[in-house]
């Protein structure tokens, strides 16, 4: 008893009632700024001279201390700087003076639209290559804590606390099993806020396809359809197949749902060759290995092919030669006929007047048609024959020897002046001439 009151006789006299401490907001938010004010009450103190001001929170003195203003500015308060504050005054003569208490609860701000967006977008990720999860929140102020979870039963996979808006979750390579529906949530002291589900799905790149050629037996034949067959054992769908003979393309088929594609082939002679197939998810194409098909071409028709083949042949190289032949026997034979139609050879056609060569007005001479059955593929040759006879005018010059021994015949006509041959062969027509 004695020494307490031994200490208030020594310590410096203090007036509760004389100062008063006031915080502007009142009520702060977390991450605000707060004015901490220590207003004089009784004006003569400040008679005394110049007055010192110290801040205080929970008796613990706030930074810097005594110093010459009234004013004490807090740039950012959280939650935990809630508490009970006041100021002292001091005088030069070490005369303190304290304000009453003031308590201070600074407001905390629930977390608010939590969302969980991924990286890369789409949420669509390729084997082996990293995702990141980032749980935002449009408001919250405080600690927030951000916790990430895996499919419908909610497994854990993270849990982060920190005074930001955002947080992030990476999987440096993802994997198979890592295809599923994922969302975070954020508390800040409010409760858990949850967000969306995101979906997200690991892609696979296409493994090296195999092509397997069916057919209704072995050895393949021509006519045969056979199935062209391509397969990726591994591979995230939707996946296009390309089927190829010997590096040109066949034709394509997309797998939605993954797995195989066929191609169907009817067989010809110029189908035998190497067959692959490529196979692409638009993460890179793989092809597959070359696979031979010989296709077998039937006895029967290799033997119609060969005896086609010689035929034409043998034509092409004797037809023209028989042709040949055939005009010059023809003209010869001509040459030597009589005035009448010998037997086997066709009628000539009579024409409506006679004509003379020398005559004021000469007309066409006879024109003989003859088949000259020569046959090639779809070929067919004829032969027509064109004559012009000279006959002697109505008044007669005079006689000469020759034309004496001439007038021997005793048929009374004259050898053609000119003979013509056409060589028909459809299309064309050759035309030989012989005087």
């Amino acid at each position: 008893m004695l020494l307490g009151l031994m200490l208030m006789m020594c310590a410096p006299p203090c007036e509760l009632t004389a100062l008063l401490l006031t915080a502007t907001p009142s009520r702060p938010v977390e991450g605000g700024s707060v004015t901490l004010a220590c207003n004089v009450l009784v004006p003569s103190r400040r008679l005394d001279g110049p007055l010192q001001f110290c801040f205080f929170r929970d008796s613990r003195v706030l930074w810097p201390g005594w110093s010459s203003s009234p004013e004490l500015q807090l740039p950012k308060v959280w939650r935990e700087d809630s508490g009970s504050y006041w100021c002292e005054e001091k005088t030069m003569a070490a005369r303190v003076t304290r304000s009453p208490r003031v308590q201070i609860q600074v407001q905390r701000v629930p977390v608010c639209n939590v969302s969980l967006e991924t990286q890369p977008p789409g949420g669509q990720v390729q084997k082996g290559e990293r995702l990141a999860l980032i749980c935002m929140v449009a408001r919250g102020t405080g600690d927030i804590t951000f916790l990430w979870y895996k499919g419908a039963l909610g497994l854990n996979l993270e849990t982060k606390t920190q005074r930001s808006l955002a947080a992030k979750f990476e999987i440096p390579a993802v994997r198979d099993s890592d295809t599923d529906k994922y969302y975070c949530a954020a508390d800040n002291g409010y409760g858990p806020s949850l967000s969306e589900l995101v979906s997200i799905t690991v892609r696979i790149p296409v493994s090296r396809p195999v092509l397997t050629i069916r057919g209704p037996g072995a050895p393949a034949e021509v006519g045969d359809v056979v199935e062209l067959r391509c397969e990726a054992q591994r591979g995230s769908p939707p996946i296009l197949y390309r089927f190829y003979h010997k590096n040109v393309t066949l034709g394509r088929s997309s797998a939605h749902a993954g797995g195989g594609a066929s191609f169907n082939l009817s067989l010809t002679a110029e189908h035998s060759g190497n067959y692959s197939c490529e196979a692409d998810n638009g993460l890179g194409a793989q092809r597959s290995k070359a696979v031979p098909l010989n296709v077998t071409v039937p006895t029967e028709d290799r033997k119609e092919l060969l005896a086609s083949g010689i035929l034409e042949g043998m034509l092409g190289v004797l037809g023209p030669v028989i042709l040949a032949l055939f005009c010059c026997g023809l003209r010869k034979r001509l040459g030597r006929r009589p005035s009448g139609n010998p037997r086997g050879s066709p009628p000539s056609p009579v024409p409506p007047a006679s004509s003379y060569v020398n005559s004021p007005a000469p007309l066409q001479g006879q024109s003989v048609y003859e088949n000259a059955n020569v046959v090639r593929g779809d070929e067919v040759y004829s032969l027509v024959y064109h004559t012009q006879q000279e006959w002697p005018p109505a008044v007669p010059p005079p006689r000469t020897r020759v034309e004496d021994q001439v007038s021997q015949n005793p048929h009374g006509i004259f050898p053609p002046a000119r003979l013509s041959f056409f060589c028909r062969r459809a299309p064309q027509t050759l035309k030989l001439m012989a005087t």
